[in-house]
């Protein structure tokens, strides 16, 4: 499956747990955010733009607070949609 994994996982749900991570998972937060979905973040990438940091990734203290989040996320009815 290669490179087409990533994509596909992401969207797969209503809201990514990022977790960690290599390159691999910052591609999996590119594509969440080029599409609408909100991601949660436990000690992986933080983000900065041209303007400075960029808080898009909500943050997590441990895992628990990471599935709650995605949760309360999803059943708010995060909109999907991208560019």
């Amino acid at each position: 499956m290669g490179y087409a994994r990533n994509p596909i996982v992401v969207r797969s749900g209503q809201a990514v747990i990022a977790v960690g991570g290599s390159y691999g998972t910052l591609s999996e937060i590119a594509y969440a955010f080029q599409d609408g979905i909100p991601v949660v973040g436990l000690g992986t990438w933080s983000l900065a733009t041209c303007d400075g940091p960029d808080d898009s990734i909500i943050v997590a203290d441990d895992a628990v607070d990471a599935v709650e989040k995605a949760i309360a996320i999803s059943k708010a009815g995060a909109k999907r949609g991208g560019d």
